[in-house]
């Protein structure tokens, strides 16, 4: 089948093999120590952390969801065709762990999947809040740290109740490092 549409479509074909490939080298290697397992009522949503683009975030939000900080969190802000943000243990989003992280702006595009840290106007107040972006948002790139990507699951990211705060908040039920994890 697949000769068949390189032959029948070869522009097409090569386009497709390039947009593999991308994909690809954008990809985090599925290494369980990088990789988090963020469940919903709707279903585990994976996350490919990217310890080479912003090292100190990664290990903070690994440190957090170890600790089970997450478990419970409701995602309290949900704007349909922008992002959803969770991180708060007060629901109201002015609360946090309590250690703000320095920026570490990177190279990686904020796309649809893309897991970025919140912060206020200062560049270095990012804490424990973090969102997920619903489609591409280029405005944010260089200006938000962001540290992973949804590598699966993000039919069920796109399943979050949405509102600024949502009438009935979706909620995280845990988050863990898919290395502490048994099986």
């Amino acid at each position: 089948m697949l000769k068949k549409i390189m032959k029948t479509f070869p522009l097409l074909a090569a386009l497709l093999v390039v947009n593999i490939m991308t994909e690809a080298n954008d990809a985090v290697a599925l290494d369980k120590d990088n990789t988090l397992y963020l469940e919903t009522e709707f279903g585990r949503v994976l996350i490919g952390l990217r310890p080479d683009k912003a090292p100190n975030h990664v290990a903070r939000i690994k440190k957090l969801a170890r600790e089970g900080f997450y478990d419970g969190i409701v995602f309290h802000r949900v704007i349909d065709g922008f992002m959803a943000q969770t991180g708060d243990p007060t629901g109201t989003g002015m609360g946090g762990s309590g250690q703000n992280l320095d920026a570490e702006f990177n190279d990686l595009p904020h796309l649809r999947g893309t897991l970025s840290m919140a912060r206020t106007g200062d560049p270095n107040s990012a804490d424990s809040q973090f969102f997920i972006c619903l489609t591409r948002v280029p405005h944010l790139d260089n200006q938000y740290t962001a540290w992973g990507r949804v590598i699966g699951g993000m039919e069920f990211v796109d399943m979050i109740e949405k509102g600024e705060p949502p009438l009935k908040p979706s909620k995280i039920v845990t988050m863990r490092v898919a290395a502490d994890i048994d099986g």
